[in-house]
Parts: structure tokens; sequence; C-alpha cells
């Protein structure tokens, strides 16, 4: 009898199975029935955007002031990860990659398309050209600008918090965690990544469809391929996905953080080309009008529903509306992306960097693009590209034709889009594959491999059936129910940040001694001189030591179980009481150096200084609070120090609001 080796996996089956069960079964309704299911989706979408449609303005609408009230309340200081924690990535690497996750092909797709569309459209048809093209801007800017980001950011910044800063896993389970407590490890919790695992899915598949029929329209305009066949789509899939696949394996530090810094670099090359060689006066005073034309009409725009302007409400459910819903349905799988690569940020960085800095760039790509577009379209291509708007996937290709090198222009487009491609299938795969295993930190390659082969067969299935539409408006009709989840997602996550700055802001009991004045020379001493590191090693070898072993005798009398802890290179003592429900006690001294000013070494009127380097003995927390030179302390105010702490913890762990904060498996150990 033959043994079949045991396929090792970290899928976690009541994720997974279900999540599986759902994909096949609405990609075969799909692909069999495309125009039965598409129908019937597309009633629901439009019974939801028509008679919803508040729903989608007023929730964008909260999560845009809910972010710019975080950004400037105190809350902004708080750090995602521990207090201590530095960002894993530099900030290029950074805004490369949650830029290429976040709008990705879409930037390549429409960065023409649309502004033209707005600009033809026969319902805006009556006004002067001048307008057209000013609305084209606005309207464009608006649906890629700060709402776009505001969506992305709350999912991001809860993910990022709950998983970093209390340690939870990577999941959007973890968001209700303050509302839910430990039920997130049951059913309920499944269900939710479930709803992410399917959205993700639903969306990357959509998208990337989409974008092969770009690839391939681009490779026929440039008579690389005769058709836009669905053999020719076969091999586009299988190239492009088989490199994702790869780059995901290779990981985030690798494959995806070097694809998004050459993508960046290209579409910066190619922003430039076009700004440069085309029409650059009127595109850098039609970039400027346009800003303040935005601002100008920022809240109208916010707050606007067409109910006063009947004609305009197909339109508005078409383009504003399915915006909303689409990035509404993006934002598990891109929130999920940006929270991943944000470890270390502050709550203030973040925000600022999600909605300010995209933001601004697709202002500058669609302004030169849109605006080059519409420019040339009046004067030089008589109309021509008017008349293509309702053909995108060529429209870019056919604007191309009018700036100089349009062959290279083209080859140098097609491979921006095939390395946007790649990188949203490959941070695509690696969100899946954490979802379904709630955030594994080491899975085994075939589940990557899995992934990208579902998206690969899938994606062409649907194409060669005609479902993606179906399954596109399968995916914005998610986009309702999961805009009610991010509002929840708010309310955690406000629960939690006043739990967190109380947590932190919690002054000492009156109990605390302070100095008597007790051995004021020797103090005297210690204040003006300047420690080498011996003479640190030293005391805390010494003075901080004999505390530590005095207070923990004293603990065990009283059957409380402590250890001190000692470690080398900086040389540090601490001292930690151990908790199963709650984090552990830890306080320590550690042996760290500053520099020392160049003037200062060269004052008369203070001791010689033979180097720009002092020690100093620093106490610390395992809270990861701010800690502070205890090298005027004597062996008794030491001890004191510790109980002062210790005093606090226990009244910050006996009051119940505090449980959610201080039990989330906090002593598990973080990287």
């Amino acid at each position: 009898m033959i043994k079949f080796p045991r396929l090792r996996t970290t899928f976690n089956k009541g994720v997974t199975l279900p999540s599986l069960i759902f994909i096949i079964f609405i990609t075969l309704l799909s692909a069999i029935y495309p125009k039965l299911t598409e129908n019937a989706l597309n009633s629901i979408k439009g019974f939801i955007f028509v008679n919803l449609n508040w729903v989608y303005v007023w929730a964008v609408t909260i999560f845009v002031i809910f972010l710019v009230y975080l950004m400037f309340s105190k809350y902004g200081n708080i750090r995602l990860g521990k207090n201590d924690s530095k960002p894993e990535y530099s900030f290029f690497s950074w805004i490369s990659m949650l830029f290429a996750a976040g709008m990705g092909i879409g930037l390549m797709y429409f960065s023409v398309a649309e502004p033209m569309q707005h600009y033809s459209n026969e319902i805006f048809s009556e006004s002067h050209y001048i307008n057209r093209a000013k609305n084209a801007q606005l309207y464009t800017f608006f649906h890629w600008g700060i709402h776009a980001w505001a969506i992305y950011g709350i999912v991001g910044l809860s993910l990022s918090y709950f998983a970093y800063r209390y340690r939870l896993p990577l999941s959007l389970r973890s968001c209700f965690y303050p509302l839910l407590k430990n039920k997130i490890n049951g059913k309920l919790g499944n269900a939710i990544d479930i709803f992410a695992l399917c959205s993700t899915f639903f969306g990357i598949t959509t998208t990337l469809g989409f974008g092969v029929v770009q690839i391939n329209s681009g490779l026929q305009t440039l008579n690389i391929v005769s058709d836009n066949s669905f053999i020719n789509q076969i091999l586009i899939v299988s190239i492009l996905v088989t490199i994702s696949i790869i780059s995901a394996v290779a990981g985030v530090n690798k494959g995806v953080k070097l694809l998004s810094n050459i993508n960046i670099i290209s579409v910066i090359i190619l922003l430039l080309f076009v700004l440069l060689l085309g029409p650059t006066v009127y595109l850098l005073g039609s970039f400027t009008e346009g800003i303040g034309n935005y601002i100008n009409n920022f809240f109208n725009l916010t707050f606007s529903t067409h109910v006063y302007d009947e004609e305009t409400l197909p339109w508005f459910y078409n383009w504003t509306i399915l915006y909303w819903a689409w990035w509404i349905s993006w934002s598990p799988y891109v929130g999920l992306f940006i929270a991943k690569i944000s470890k270390g940020r502050t709550i203030r960085e973040f925000i600022s960097a999600v909605l300010i800095l995209p933001t601004l760039f697709n202002f500058i790509w669609m302004s030169v693009f849109g605006n080059s577009a519409i420019w040339f379209d009046l004067h030089e291509a008589k109309g021509a590209l008017s008349r293509l708007s309702d053909n995108p996937d060529a429209l870019m290709f056919r604007f191309l034709e009018y700036l100089p090198f349009p062959a290279i222009v083209s080859f140098l487009v097609i491979a921006i889009i095939i390395i946007f491609f790649v990188t949203s299938a490959d941070s695509g795969i690696f969100v899946m594959n954490s979802i379904a295993t709630k955030n594994a930190k080491v899975s085994p390659k075939w589940q990557t491999v899995l992934w990208g082969c579902l998206l690969a067969v899938l994606s062409l299935f649907l194409l060669n059936a005609g479902g993606l539409k179906a399954l596109q408006s399968m995916t914005l009709i998610t986009a309702l129910p999961f805009s009610v989840i991010i509002i929840l997602f708010m309310i955690s996550l406000t629960k939690a940040l006043t739990i967190d700055q109380n947590y932190y802001d919690r002054e000492f009991s009156v109990s605390t001694v302070s100095w008597s004045g007790e051995f004021w020379k020797e103090r005297l001493k210690q204040i003006i001189s300047f420690n080498d590191k011996n003479t640190v090693d030293d005391f805390i070898e010494t003075k901080v030591k004999r505390a530590f072993i005095e207070l923990q005798e004293e603990f065990n009398s009283n059957e409380i179980e402590t250890k001190i802890n000692e470690y080398e290179n900086p040389k540090r003592v601490e001292i930690e009481i151990h908790y199963d429900i709650v984090n552990n006690f830890i306080y320590g001294v550690e042996n760290k150096s500053r520099s020392v000013s160049e003037y200062l070494i060269n004052e008369d009127n203070l001791p010689d200084i033979d180097e720009n380097k002092t020690f100093y003995p620093y106490a610390y927390f395992g809270d990861a609070r701010e800690g502070y030179d205890v090298r005027l302390f004597t062996k008794n105010e030491l001890i004191s120090d510790v109980l002062k702490h210790y005093e606090r913890f226990i009244e910050i762990i006996t009051e119940q609001k505090n449980e959610m904060f201080i039990s989330s498996n906090n002593n598990r150990k973080m990287k």
C-alpha cells in the first residue's frame, strides 16, 4: 500500500473551506449563467444604488471626518506597536507599496478614460467646453482623492492598531475585540474573515481580469499580437501570475517591496515625460486651478446626492456611488496590506501619509493625463479621443499617439500595467493567505501557489464565459454591509484609543517617595559628573541589582513570585513579576549612551569630559512607557521607584474598563 506524505498546512478550516466553497459557487454561477447572474445581481445593485446611496455618502463622509479628527487629536502620537517600536520599511518603500496596492491598475486604466468620459458625457453636453473640462477634472479628483483613501485608511489603521498595539492576529476579526472580546475567536470571527477573504478574492479577480484585457489591447495596438483572443489572454495571465507567485513566495520584504519601488519610479518617469512633452503650461495651470476648484467644492461634493437634479442621477449612481462601493469592497484587501507594512508608524504619521500623499499624487497624475487628453482632443484630435471614451482599453494607447515616441512610451505603459498587475496579484495572494491562516507567521509555499493558481484559473474562466461583470456586481453589493462594518471598526477603535490614552496618562499614587535631601553632597557630585560605560555597568551590577534582590526577597516573603533577568551588551537588569492573564510587570535599568555637544566638552567651568559620549542608567518598563535616568537614585530610592510603578500597575489591572488593553495576549513576545 502506497502511503502519501501528509500535506502540512496552516489553513484555518473554519475560514478557508467555507470561503472556497462560496468563491467557486459564485464563479461557476457567473460563468455558466453569465447573463442571468449579471441581471439578477445588477437588479440588487441598482436597488441599493438608487434607494440606499445616502448610506454610502454618509459613511464615506464620516470616514473622512473621523480620520482628520484622529490626526489632530491627542491620539495622533500613539504608535502602531509598542511605544519604542520603529517602522520596518523606509518611508519611500512604505509609500510605494501602499500606493501600488491601493490604486494599481486602475490608475492606468482610468487616468485618461475617466476625465474623457466626464468631458464627453451627454448629461454635461450643453455646458461650455471649458466648464466641461473643469468638471471632468473636479469629479476625477473627487473620486480618486481623500474620500477613497479615507476608506482604506480606516480599515488599515484599525487593523494596524489592534495587531501591533494589542498583539492580536492581523485579521478583520481583531478589530471587533473591544466589542466582542474573546468571541472573535469563534464562529462570529470566522464569519468576518470569510467575508473579507471572499471580498478580497472577487475584487482582485475582476480587477486582474480587466487588467489583462487592457494589456492585450496595448499589445494589439503595438502589433505584437494580432487580436484580443482568449488564447492571448491565457498566455498573459499564465506569465504574469507566475511572476506574481514568485514575488509572493519571496515575501513582502523582497518581491513586493522591490516591484513597488520599481513601479513608482517608472510611473514618475512616464508622468514627467507626458508633462514635459505635452502641453506643459496648460497642465501646470489646470492642475493649480483644479486644486483650488476641489477645495472650494469639497463639502458640496461630499454631501451631494443630486436629489434636486434628476437628470444627473444616473451619472451619480454609475460614477460616485459606484466608486464609493468599489473602494469599500476593496478595503479589506488594501487595508490588510497597508496594515502589514505600517508597523511602528504613529497614528498621525499613518493618517497624514495615507490621506495626503497618494491623494496629491493621484491629482497630479490625473491632471497630467486627463487634461492632456482633453487638450489634444480639442486642438489636434478633432474629437477623436472623445469618441473613444467608451473604449478605455484602447484609449490610453490612442492618446499616446499624440506624443513623441508613441511606440516606446506604449511599451513603458504596458510594462507599468504589468508591474501593477503583478504587485496587485502578489500582495493579494499574500493577504488572502494571511486571512485564511489567521495570520500564521510561516506558511508552506504551496499555499501561496494555490491562491495564485486559483486567481489565474477563475479569472480566465470568467473572462472566457463573460462573467466578470456579474462578479463585479457581486463585489459592489458586498460594499453595503461592509460600510456598516467599517463604522463598527470606528466605534471599536475609539473605545480602545480612549483606554490606551488613559493607561499611559495615569499618574502615580500620592504615596510616591520624593528625595529628602539626604546625602546631598554625593548627589551634587553625581549631577556634575559624566559617566563612562564601566561606571554605569558597575552602578547597575551593584546598586540596581542589590535593590532588585532585596525587593525579590520581600515579594517572595509575601508569596508573590518574581525573577531577576540579566543581559549583556548593553548591560541591563530587570525585575519581572509574571501573570497568566494580564501582561507581566517589568521594571528594568539599562546602560544607555547619549552624545555630548562639542561646546560642552571645551567648557572650562564643567568637569573634564574625555569623549563626546556619556553613559547613564536608564529605567524602562514592560509596557514601553517613556523611561528616565536613574543615576541619582540611591538603593532605597530605586526600591521606592519600583514600588510606585508596581502600585500604579495594580491599580490599572484591577479596573474592569482596562481589561481589554491589558489582557489581550500581551505577554506574547513581539518581533
